[in-house]
């Protein structure tokens, strides 16, 4: 018996003490998440990763190692985020321009902008997951985890 879980892809991105995060407007009221989502068929990860960030923030990013990764599993979570069990995983970026303004390029239907968001503020704001600390943790020891992509491997 198959076990589907989704796989998620998102970023990680921090400059000059600030976090980027896209912001929602929803059931559950003013919220904010990594920029992520799901991997399409026939996507990498990584290219899944450069997508998301595209459309949610319209940026361009270099994505570079993984932050860290994520469960969800509904039945551990009382189906607070819904019925699927995902796994997300989260990469450190760069972003290409350093373009001062945020514009998304294709939100989702309930998200409202982009928004930088001080890394001392990150305990003041709604954040699904609620993964302030691990983000204040990883901005501040840079832990890496390693991620190998089929494509690097010698032949």
């Amino acid at each position: 018996m198959l076990f589907p879980i989704r796989i998620r892809a998102g970023a990680l991105i921090i400059e000059q003490n600030q976090i980027l995060l896209a912001e929602f407007q929803d059931e559950k009221g003013l919220h904010y998440n990594l920029p992520a989502g799901g991997v399409e068929e026939g996507e990498g990860i990584k290219e899944a990763v450069r997508r998301e960030v595209l459309e949610e923030t319209g940026e361009e990013v270099e994505v570079g190692d993984l932050a860290f990764a994520y469960e969800y599993a509904p039945h551990l979570n009382e189906n607070f985020y819904g019925e699927t069990h995902a796994l997300s995983l989260f990469f450190r970026c760069i972003r290409m321009s350093k373009s001062e303004e945020i514009i998304p390029q294709q939100p989702d239907p309930t998200q409202t902008g982009a928004k930088w968001i001080s890394l001392s503020d990150l305990d003041s704001i709604v954040l699904y997951p609620k993964i302030q600390h691990q983000i204040l943790e990883y901005a501040r020891h840079s832990n890496t985890d390693i991620f190998i992509e089929e494509t690097s491997l010698s032949k």
